[in-house]
């Protein structure tokens, strides 16, 4: 399976590991930034934005592929792995989390003591704020990062060069030809790359949850208490 074609499963196997990284950290973060400013800040339009963000949960991914792609072709970006990169980076949901969470997670007393104390917003953010949101940032990275994983939608529509295919479309190809009509060893000999492919690429979503679990499971009960 390693050295099939090249070794193209390798290859598959980074490409995903790059759009899960950066499409997971960087939805998490901006959805921490947003789901922060969303709850602690006062501006005008707060409430439409919030509700905008609730209607973008609505939306089914598969539903946005195709305007996706279309605008993507015009900006010539589709066949790119920014193609996949920067609509991961988008997470209603998570934003929609982070607001929920940082509602009970972050105490305005607690702000208003860092800002008499002289720190800025970004400083306050960073070092008092982060702190306390630690629990829901793993959340939302857990789930977009499964989310990205797994995504394989999109990927299929906005890629055409297997060089840039994740484990989802790539290991979906070799199932075609597994199933497919073609006859002879070649075919058959599918069948054991299709399933050991998908055996290993579950395992790092698995060691992802090992490890983030701690931090996950330290926040499910915040706000149950009062104090």
């Amino acid at each position: 399976m390693l050295t099939y074609d090249g070794g193209i499963y390798l290859r598959w196997f980074g490409n995903t590991v790059l759009y899960s990284v950066i499409g997971a950290g960087g939805a998490a973060i901006i959805s921490t930034a947003g789901g922060y400013a969303l709850a602690k800040y006062r501006f005008r339009g707060r409430s439409l934005l919030f509700a905008l963000v609730l209607g973008a949960i609505t939306i089914p991914a598969t539903a946005l592929a195709v305007p996706t792609y279309l605008l993507y072709s015009k900006i010539g970006i589709v066949n790119t792995p920014w193609a996949v990169l920067i609509p991961a980076l988008a997470s209603p949901f998570g934003l929609y989390l982070m607001r929920v969470y940082a509602l009970e997670a972050v105490p305005d007393s607690m702000l208003e003591a860092a800002r008499i104390d002289g720190a800025g917003e970004l400083r306050t953010f960073l070092t008092i704020s982060m702190r306390l949101l630690t629990p829901g940032f793993v959340t939302v990275l857990l789930f977009t990062l499964v989310a990205t994983w797994n995504n394989y939608f999109l990927p299929l529509i906005v890629l055409s060069n297997p060089n840039w295919f994740p484990l989802t479309v790539g290991l979906a190809q070799w199932n075609s030809l597994a199933t497919g009509d073609n006859s002879g060893g070649p075919v058959v000999n599918f069948y054991p790359l299709v399933v050991t492919g998908s055996v290993l690429a579950i395992i790092p979503l698995v060691v992802a949850f090992l490890f983030l679990q701690r931090y996950w499971q330290s926040g499910l009960a915040a706000g149950s208490v009062k104090q």
